[in-house]
């Protein structure tokens, strides 16, 4: 069993986020937490200034919704979201929260992913802590 279970959360429609957060509840020790964790890519200046404004703040607000509507049920969970680049943010989150269990849903990849989405292929490689992967 884990006490401090990070659950990298991608909207995309492929990704099983419900069979991640079911999986860290089943891995979860007693009194143990789930962070259920979004990072939002950070886009270059130059596109930002064509964006309507406040559309970065609406869409972060839109994650937090869903975040909080995977975590509701689900005890000792919380939902953070975060700007950066997806697998060093991950990385560094769980570096910083000593995290000793990443649950990470994968799509399906292609060929060019060798058998895993490139963020999840970098989380397995340089996370200090296990790491589960969930297809």
């Amino acid at each position: 069993m884990y006490n401090n279970i990070l659950v990298p959360v991608s909207l995309d429609a492929d990704r099983n986020v419900i069979g991640a957060m079911n999986i860290a509840k089943a891995l979860c020790a007693e009194g143990g937490k789930i962070t259920c964790l979004h990072v939002i890519e950070q886009l270059p200046q130059y596109a930002t200034e064509y964006l309507p404004a406040g559309h970065l703040e609406a869409a972060k607000a839109d994650v937090v919704e869903s975040l909080t509507a995977f975590t509701k049920d689900v005890p000792n969970a919380t939902a953070v979201v975060v700007d950066g680049h997806s697998s060093r943010t991950i990385l560094n989150h769980a570096d910083m929260n000593e995290v000793d269990l990443i649950i990470v849903a994968s799509h399906q990849p292609g060929m060019q992913d060798y058998l895993l989405g490139s963020t999840a292929a970098k989380v397995v490689r340089h996370a200090k802590c296990a790491v589960h992967v969930l297809r």
